[in-house]
């Protein structure tokens, strides 16, 4: 990757080369359709996706595609996710293998009801 580090996606993801940019375009799409309201950013040097706070982030690493839905969102779908090395919060999609992107967008659709619901509850507190 490029030694400045990236203020956009756009820019995230052309630092890396022609097949890795294909993964991670992918990922970016499925996650906009997923979540059409959602903000682009980086943040933690990483593809970010905000709506009412994060709400996933993506990242490109040496053996993997790594997805970040918080632990939230890797506990709620923790039996679709048995076949790939994941943690709390983190899952590593391998390279060499076709992305798991409708899974991607179910993940990425809970993230977004959740978010929405937990800034509905903040803003009924105040």
């Amino acid at each position: 990757m490029e030694q400045n580090k990236p203020t956009t996606i756009d820019q995230y993801i052309n630092g890396f080369p022609n097949e890795i940019q294909e993964l991670l375009e992918k990922m970016r799409i499925t996650i906009k359709q997923a979540a059409p309201d959602a903000e682009e950013a980086i943040s933690y040097a990483m593809p970010t996706f905000k709506l009412k706070g994060n709400l996933v982030h993506f990242a490109a690493f040496k053996n993997h595609i790594g997805f970040y839905p918080t632990s939230t969102g890797t506990e709620a779908f923790k039996k679709e996710l048995v076949d790939y090395k994941s943690s709390k919060g983190a899952v590593q999609f391998p390279l060499g293998k076709p992305l798991p992107l409708e899974l991607v967008a179910e993940i990425v659709k809970f993230r977004v009801i959740e978010n929405l619901e937990r800034a509905e509850i903040k803003a009924k507190k105040k």
